[in-house]
């Protein structure tokens, strides 16, 4: 087994998984060769309402895959919380699964260390060509003018879901389309122990979507021209702010959320606690705790005034799962077969379906069921008003350091602390001194 190269965009983020076990994978003995592919071992993120949910989803497609190929998958669904340290662990041990499942927005840090076999034209050509997927979704997997570290497996953006009932009993006749509507819904909504909006106080990825995004309608990027961290601008402060404010100042998030992780937010909403919720593709979860469809109503993101678009009216990240292969399979015949089976019409068509995203594969996106309103007014945000994350190589530091932030000043906000533009700034500024020691 040949040692990785960890390059110096994971030199901090190396520190965060110094305390990870490196996770054996399909590099190992038992896990065949190009000449015998008897094994590929498979990392899925959490996409459904479970990591038994989307075991169940899963393993029949693996077993179909087995009868074509002989090629058995073994089958690990890990959390969204863990993914990316484990993931990272891996690249720095240089053991890990010979297929993994990442987030778009990790594509180009993830492509600096040198652990994925890069998408060029013959890897591409293995699995059908660069031209089945949507150019967007190719866009988001690695730096530009480089062949891509993944493969689009699931698209995504954001959109706001909302509780029809608890909408109908504080006399709120249509969703909010701006922050300030959002804000003033949400003081009607907060009332008798139940809340207007939930979060995920303690996940560094979703702090981050939901405060680039802000960001955007405040004109920050997070990031300059060159690449350089830029988080102090009056503008990132300002969006962090925002996002923290929900519940410190306008009080419509309840202080629990701020220790929330792992998808409480959606349970609550499911329940009937929380009556709206920022997410990617919810219907499956909501479907999996007892909600029937004509029980909540989605809509886009508010933005800070008119209608969504570009610029300042972004409100959503380019968001999706894209597939990856570890270098140094074994199995590299076997792993792209993996991906061509995943990434196939029929495959993306059954998957998305099941997960409630969109197909980045052209052709999967004429069936009729990605018409549905939830999945319109996601395909209509990537359409005109999503913006991607900066495809820099230390973005993966960036959502660690700024998540981080975020979920600190969370914890003040649910302790009663005062969060002030101050504090803001100054939780931001130890995240950038972290991004550049």
């Amino acid at each position: 087994m040949r040692h990785l190269r960890a390059a110096a965009a994971i030199t901090l983020a190396v520190s965060v998984v110094a305390g990870v076990t490196a996770c054996g994978g399909g590099t190992s003995s038992d896990g065949g060769s190009n000449e015998s592919p008897k094994t590929l071992t498979y990392w899925a993120s959490n996409q459904g309402p479970s990591i038994e949910a989307d075991k169940k989803i899963l393993t029949p497609e693996l077993k179909k895959f087995e009868k074509e190929t002989g090629i058995k998958v073994k089958l690990e669904v890990v959390p969204w919380a863990d993914l990316l340290n484990r993931i990272l662990a891996a690249t720095t041990s240089g053991q890990g699964p010979d297929v993994l499942n990442i987030g778009n927005t990790w594509s180009a840090s993830l492509q600096s260390t040198g652990a994925l076999l890069p998408w060029d034209d013959e890897n591409f050509e293995a699995i059908g060509g660069r031209d089945r997927f949507i150019d967007s979704a190719v866009a988001s997997a690695g730096k530009e003018g480089e062949p891509p570290a993944a493969v689009p497996l699931y698209s995504l953006s954001y959109a706001l879901y909302y509780n029809k009932k608890m909408f109908a009993d504080a006399g709120i006749t249509a969703p909010p389309a701006t922050w300030d509507q959002l804000v003033e819904d949400g003081r009607k909504l907060s009332k008798d122990g139940k809340w207007a909006l939930g979060a995920e106080g303690s996940n560094l990825s979703n702090n981050i979507h939901q405060t680039f995004v802000l960001g955007q309608q405040h004109g920050a990027d997070f990031f300059d021209k060159q690449g350089k961290a830029d988080f102090t601008s009056d503008g990132a402060v300002a969006a962090v702010k925002q996002y923290v404010d929900f519940m410190a100042k306008d009080r419509i998030i309840a202080p629990g959320n701020a220790e929330y992780a792992q998808n409480q937010s959606l349970t609550d909403f499911a329940k009937g606690r929380t009556a709206m919720v920022l997410w990617q593709a919810a219907a499956t979860t909501f479907a999996a705790q007892g909600m029937k469809p004509e029980d909540w109503g989605v809509a886009p993101v508010p933005v800070p005034a008119g209608a969504p678009g570009a610029g300042k009216q972004t409100n959503s990240m380019v968001a999706g799962i894209n597939m990856a292969v570890f270098r140094n399979t074994r199995n590299i015949d076997g792993a792209k077969m993996f991906v061509k089976f995943m990434t196939s019409d029929a495959e993306q068509k059954i998957l998305c379906k099941t997960y409630g995203s969109i197909p980045p594969v052209k052709a999967a996106q004429s069936d009729p069921a990605f018409a549905a309103p939830e999945l319109k007014v996601l395909r209509d945000t990537l359409a005109t008003s999503a913006a991607p994350l900066p495809q820099v190589p230390n973005e993966s530091q960036f959502e660690t350091a700024v998540g981080t932030a975020v979920k600190e000043l969370f914890a003040d906000a649910a302790a009663g602390n005062p969060v002030t533009t101050e504090s803001v700034k100054a939780r931001l500024e130890k995240a950038q001194q972290t991004m550049q020691s």
